[in-house]
């Protein structure tokens, strides 16, 4: 096999090219080719060595498919050292995105260059690990440590505008990366440059007491993941010891984090949520129909979401309300939506008003004749959603896609009442839809291949992560919620506190405890449900009793200002007296002798109904894959990703 690293004598400079597609991962064979390319531009007539790559990226990271396979020589950090340790200065070219290992490349270069597209980073948090290749060392010798420590424990990419005025590239390159590169790399040989080893820098000048505040600050948001605090660690390492005792710091903490089953989660949801997007009895040629126009039926906080998740893609989108007011209300939450945006800089002002242009409102669905994609967001009334979906199929162009926005009702009950039950199915957003990125794609018995491949693939164009359910009451995640929330009631009857229940799960790792859930979701939602369903369909009084007195007494959650906890003007829970009264009193009802219960019972009792639920989904065929109810309930539901979703932590016990 050819090697996917080549070297060439442009002139007076040595040209290293990498070219491993689809993002020149950095795989032994690129190890390799970089290492041979080095140590033959030491002995060529070359002056100065330049590293670039083809295809849509620079080296894009490390190749993650090697983690847990026997290790092949060389590693990164010994080619990195050879690169480093060259004594003819190396240049790196980055264009695309430079990021872990192969930002950690560029950085062994004595210079480096990029095009204004360009963006860099370390994601390597995301994946529960660190920079392992001298990244947490280079990185503040160049760009300090707070800039270091923010970029490293993030995880987020920066522009290269901004990766220059930290100090970590160089130089702009306007137009053709390679060429200017070229003549860069040549201008610096022509003025002397010299060999400038980034190892061989002073430690930065810092405030000690800055790690102290990242740690507090580490504490509070990383939910017990390690990785932060050993990036902070190696950080600091770099400013109190050599830059190879820092690397030594460096690398035990690196395989500290491989080795954690934090990491082996990670890793695990970062594969299932590529897994999850394919569709295993879906023929790779499907055809997909375009969807250039999307109509959206309902303007409140979900279906103004939905319609911001299509806009923010580029796609138009045409909002429906049933009245004037109504529809003015909604266009008035998206428009405090993107001014919220712009605020926190996930949007400029021009990014803003162009994403805002392409959504209108209308009161008839005349004005969705046309369009390519209808998706319903009302409220959970099944005759009301058929009704809507009647008209759909009256004005709706032969081929438009229909898909209700449902939690739980039956997808194919809903594509009956139409004559294209093929061009029906459900797009289950998660609230708040234009930040929430899980979208359950429900396929319905009559749903056809190309409705189905059309909704994947433009899942991925409007930055979701979508899964595919079969039809069943609740879907995937909300079908694993109900016992969940069942025995969240019966712990509460039982002898636990909602403080204590919310508490032992958001320590555990959840991104909130349950009580704190229903509360925001509002406990009226499932009253309402409940008194719909004969009294046989209902299932045990116990597990429903609490908040069906907490509703009737006035208090539906958040949006009321109470529900199992009271609520301030800024939504902080505070317990409430109250409500222990009101659990005593059904305990009471019920003859249950309460008792002392541990944190540990309540998170193996709560992990054990999600896990017990998803098996029978599994075998139902809800789900193709048990990867697929992790990546929901990371995604949708606050499940620690470290944890790796609740099947995958069922098997790792």
């Amino acid at each position: 096999m050819s090697s996917p690293v080549r070297y060439e004598l442009k002139g007076n400079i040595g040209v290293i090219t990498v070219n491993n597609p689809p993002v020149n991962a950095l795989s032994h064979a690129v190890r390799q080719g970089l290492l041979d390319a080095i140590n033959t531009a030491q002995r060529d007539a070359s002056e100065a060595v330049l590293i670039c790559c083809e295809g849509n990226t620079f080296i894009a990271g490390a190749d993650i498919t090697e983690f847990g396979k026997p290790f092949k020589a060389p590693g990164l950090p010994d080619v990195l050292d050879s690169i480093e340790a060259s004594k003819k200065p190396v240049v790196a070219a980055l264009h695309g995105t430079a990021l872990g290992g192969g930002f950690e490349t560029a950085l062994a270069a004595h210079y480096r260059c990029a095009v204004p597209a360009a963006k860099v980073g370390f994601p390597e948090v995301n994946l529960g690990l660190l920079p392992g290749a001298g990244g947490t060392q280079r990185t503040p010798r160049l760009a300090g440590i707070k800039a270091s420590l923010d970029l490293i424990t993030s995880g987020a990419p920066i522009s290269a505008a901004q990766a220059v005025d930290i100090g970590l590239i160089d130089e702009i390159i306007e137009g053709d990366l390679r060429s200017g590169a070229l003549v860069w790399a040549k201008s610096l040989v022509a003025s002397g440059a010299q060999v400038r080893r980034t190892s061989e820098l002073p430690a930065p000048q810092h405030d000690a007491s800055i790690f102290d505040g990242y740690r507090a600050a580490i504490a509070r948001r990383a939910r017990g993941q390690i990785a932060q605090e050993h990036i902070v660690t190696a950080v600091e390492a770099a400013t109190t010891m050599s830059y190879q005792e820092g690397v030594l710091v460096e690398r035990k903490a690196f395989m500290d984090c491989l080795n954690s089953p934090q990491s082996a989660g990670m890793r695990h949801i970062f594969f299932a949520e590529r897994q999850a997007s394919k569709v295993d009895d879906l023929p790779k040629d499907t055809p997909l129909r375009p969807v250039r126009n999307v109509g959206v039926i309902g303007g409140g906080t979900m279906g103004g979401g939905i319609a911001m998740s299509f806009a923010n893609a580029g796609i138009a989108v045409t909002m429906i309300e049933i009245s004037d007011e109504a529809l003015q209300r909604g266009l008035g939450i998206i428009e405090k939506n993107y001014e919220g945006s712009v605020k926190r800089g996930k949007l400029s002002e021009d990014d803003a008003a162009n994403c805002r242009s392409l959504i209108s409102g209308s009161t008839d669905y005349a004005d969705l004749a046309d369009v390519d994609l209808v998706v319903e967001a009302v409220f959970e009334d099944p005759e009301l959603k058929k009704t809507i979906f009647r008209k759909l199929d009256g004005v709706c162009k032969p081929g438009a896609i229909l898909a209700t926005n449902t939690s739980y009702q039956d997808v194919d009950a809903i594509a009956a009442v139409t004559k294209r039950p093929e061009d029906v199915l459900g797009m289950h957003f998660f609230s708040p839809a234009h930040i929430m990125k899980l979208l359950e794609v429900v396929r319905g018995a009559k749903t056809s291949d190309a409705v189905l491949a059309t909704v994947m693939a433009l899942a991925k164009k409007i930055r979701k992560v979508a899964v595919v359910s079969g039809v069943c009451y609740g879907f995937i995640g909300n079908r694993m919620l109900n016992p969940y929330g069942k025995t969240v009631q019966l712990l509460l009857l039982e002898g636990a506190s909602p403080q204590q229940i919310d508490t032992a799960m958001e320590n555990w790792g959840m991104a909130m405890g349950p009580l704190r859930v229903f509360d925001l979701a509002g406990l009226d939602v499932g009253y309402k449900a409940r008194q719909a369903l004969p009294d046989d369909q209902k299932g045990d009084p116990k597990s429903y009793r609490v908040p069906d007195l907490l509703v009737e007494a006035g208090r539906l959650g958040q949006k009321s200002g109470a529900g199992f906890y009271t609520y301030d003007e800024n939504r902080a829970p505070t317990p409430d007296p109250a409500v222990d009264k009101v659990i005593l009193a059904a305990a009471k009802e019920f003859g249950i002798a309460r008792r002392s219960i541990s944190d540990e019972e309540i998170v193996d009792r709560l992990i054990a109904s999600l896990v017990d639920e998803g098996r029978k989904i599994l075998d139902e065929g809800i789900a193709q894959r048990s990867s697929d109810i992790d990546v929901v309930y990371v995604y949708g539901y606050g499940f620690p990703a470290s944890r790796g979703g609740p099947m995958f932590y069922a098997g790792q016990k």
